[in-house]
């Protein structure tokens, strides 16, 4: 599994997809933290690093996608996919180390907007608590898109199609998300129950507040695990039919 693992890792390093997708997404960090400076009403450095968070996630989802569209459209498009699948690996053990190489360069990222709460901490006050909290909420919120990104590649042989789908897909959870405590849905009390408790930027606030609750820890793994299966699944299935 640690060589497959050390493949993926490999793949994304000695190219420039990975540096190219960490320069977008620190391109747009800037972008959200500048903004968010001359926003300000007054020139005390003071404004909301959860909230660069929240607002970077809106343009992040476009580029989780492209994270993981290749992780096994391209092994189907170039029909390494049968290779793989009859190797000494388990689909589960392919599967996970596909997951934690994406996981890795995603941390990467992570690790690289580090750099303007440090540069903060000289020229202002910064909230770690809040900010450790948020940390850990925008790494757990992008889990469960990576993995359901690495589904829709498993479904698709094409790598543009699995993008497309993921942004379509992860939209229309950020979309359903937003329904949640409108008048439309509030005339169906069970819907809104159920929309309230699926929904990660509703979890994400708490993470934000520098609450750090159990419940939302186990929400995010929780449904990180199942897509994750899910993919297992679907890949197994396929896996057989070759058989």
């Amino acid at each position: 599994m640690f060589s497959l693992y050390k493949k993926e890792l490999q793949a994304f390093f000695y190219s420039p997809f990975a540096y190219v997708l960490t320069a977008l997404f620190m391109l747009i960090f800037s972008f959200v933290f500048i903004t968010s400076i001359a926003s300000m009403d007054s020139n005390v450095f003071k404004f909301s690093f959860p909230d660069i968070f929240y607002n970077n996630f809106f343009y992040f989802i476009f580029i989780i996608p492209i994270l993981t569209m290749r992780s096994f459209a391209d092994e189907r498009r170039g029909g390494t996919e049968v290779l793989l699948l009859t190797s000494p690996l388990s689909v589960a053990q392919i599967v996970l180390a596909k997951f934690f190489s994406i996981v890795t360069v995603f941390l990467v990222m992570m690790i690289s907007s580090l750099f303007f709460p440090i540069w903060t901490a000289y020229t202002g006050q910064v909230m770690w608590s809040s900010l450790i909290c948020a940390y850990i909420g925008f790494f757990l919120w992008g889990l469960v898109c990576i993995a359901v990104g690495m589904l829709l590649s498993s479904l698709t042989g094409n790598a543009i199609i699995s993008a497309i789908l993921g942004e379509i897909v992860m939209e229309g959870a950020l979309l359903a998300d937003s329904l949640g405590g409108t008048a439309l849905v509030n005339a169906y009390p069970q819907l809104d129950s159920v929309i309230k408790w699926v929904s990660m930027q509703r979890r994400f606030i708490y993470f934000s507040q520098g609450m750090f609750r159990l419940e939302d820890l186990v929400f995010f793994l929780s449904a990180t695990a199942v897509v994750i299966c899910w993919n297992i699944i679907a890949i197994e299935k396929r896996r057989w039919s070759h058989n």
